[in-house]
């Protein structure tokens, strides 16, 4: 499957449900039972498929993120929040 980049403003409505989508695939669950307030450690994603993730996010984003990133922002709408916040800064 091929990844495209995301064009225009992104906001925290189209990241989350980015996040709870690709999230939602990998537990085999649909988007709307992944938690958004829930810490990515609790998902059970082993640091492999964190990776992945992140890789596909910062493809989907078409910027990268930093590493610390997932540590300081450790739910999809926290992470949602600072990623719309960090595009409208650039």
């Amino acid at each position: 499957m091929t990844q495209s980049t995301h064009r225009g403003a992104l906001s925290v409505e189209e990241v989350t449900r980015w996040l709870t989508e690709k999230i939602g695939q990998r537990l085999g669950v649909p988007a709307g039972t992944v938690e958004t307030a829930k810490y990515f450690d609790e998902f059970g994603l082993d640091s492999t498929e964190a990776l992945v993730l992140a890789g596909e996010l910062e493809a989907w984003l078409g910027f990268e993120l930093e590493t610390t990133a997932l540590w300081y922002h450790p739910t999809i709408g926290d992470l949602a929040v600072y990623i719309v916040e960090r595009q409208d800064a650039a």
